[in-house]
């Protein structure tokens, strides 16, 4: 995944803050070894001194200048060391601090992306997905299949299938997915397995319930003074790797939903982005409340996925109650 310029900013400046906040914490140690650890102040001003003298001499024509230059400071360096050591530092106390020794909190390795930056993508896409901490307990590790029986649960078993594949076949098949059925029945479960796996992977996912994101397009519309402040947001829609609308049916402006709801999967499906939609809603409600243009969208160019069973969260909840 490509990066925005505004998350690759975003990373970089959390490095700048890295290297400040370890250079200000060197400097404090530093300070403190000079005023509590008798001589080493001395033996520090005495490398400096050393160095213009010996550079003096260089100028001058003394060839053997540079190599007494380097003799004499390793054995400052051993003084200094066998100081920290006698005060029960160790001997690299006052060396460079890094949060990532690798890349000395640069991110790049010879050029190359460091594994903290790689991680840093990862950090980051987990924060703008909107459901980092639904995904540490909503994911294919705690999926189960207890909870459906007959028929349910082959067609469960069916539509996770279909969720892996989505998954791995991410990268070079654009396809989407539509989940419609009865409440609790695990929509939301499945779309967060899939959002940890891709993120994992360092895709880019977006998580919005309808009424969040009507909100934030209806504000794009209307919101004139506030316009700047939804831009961002909506260029994420657009351009975020997967889109997930969850309880689709669930917003307040239904007066303008069928309409930017069908701007914007038109908008992703023209850009090959995929998008991800959860409903409690039947087919023939998504029709009727969404208009036949949405409808045809949605049946055209999404793989259906049909959840039946019993209410998983009350069932949940029962057994609870049972201890």
């Amino acid at each position: 995944m490509a990066l925005t310029n505004s998350q690759y900013d975003a990373i970089m400046r959390e490095y700048e803050d890295r290297q400040s906040r370890n250079r200000h914490l060197l400097e404090e140690r530093k300070a403190y070894i000079f005023e509590h650890v008798e001589g080493y102040r001395e033996l520090s001003d005495s490398v400096a001194s050393l160095s213009v003298t010996q550079g003096k001499k260089l100028l001058s024509g003394d060839d053997s200048a540079l190599k007494d230059l380097r003799d004499a400071i390793s054995r400052l360096i051993s003084k200094k060391q066998l100081l920290l050591a006698k005060a029960g530092y160790p001997s690299d106390y006052l060396s460079g601090i890094y949060s990532c020794p690798d890349c000395r909190d640069t991110g790049y390795i010879n050029g190359q992306k460091c594994h903290c930056f790689k991680q840093a993508v990862i950090h980051l896409l987990y924060e703008q997905s909107g459901i980092s901490d639904v995904l540490e307990k909503e994911n294919f590790n705690t999926l189960s299949f207890e909870y459906y029986q007959g028929e349910d649960l082959e067609r469960f078993q069916k539509t996770v299938s279909e969720c892996r594949k989505f998954i791995e076949t991410f990268d070079s098949d654009y396809h989407n997915l539509f989940f419609y059925g009865t409440v609790g029945t695990g929509k939301s479960f499945l779309s967060g397995c899939i959002a940890k796996e891709l993120i994992e992977n360092g895709h880019s996912v977006i998580y919005f319930s309808a009424a969040g994101l009507f909100e934030i397009l209806s504000k794009n519309i209307f919101d004139y003074k506030n316009k700047d402040n939804t831009v961002d947001s909506c260029e994420n829609l657009s351009d975020c790797d997967l889109l997930i609308i969850d309880d689709l049916g669930t917003e307040f402006t239904k007066n303008i939903a069928p309409s930017v709801l069908f701007s914007l999967l038109n908008e992703r499906h023209l850009n090959k982005r995929s998008t991800l939609i959860s409903t409690n809603l039947s087919l023939e409600d998504v029709r009727n409340r969404y208009s036949d243009r949405v409808f045809s969208r949605i049946t055209s160019h999404y793989n259906l996925c049909k959840f039946t069973g019993p209410d998983i969260r009350m069932l949940q909840k029962r057994l609870q109650n049972r201890k």
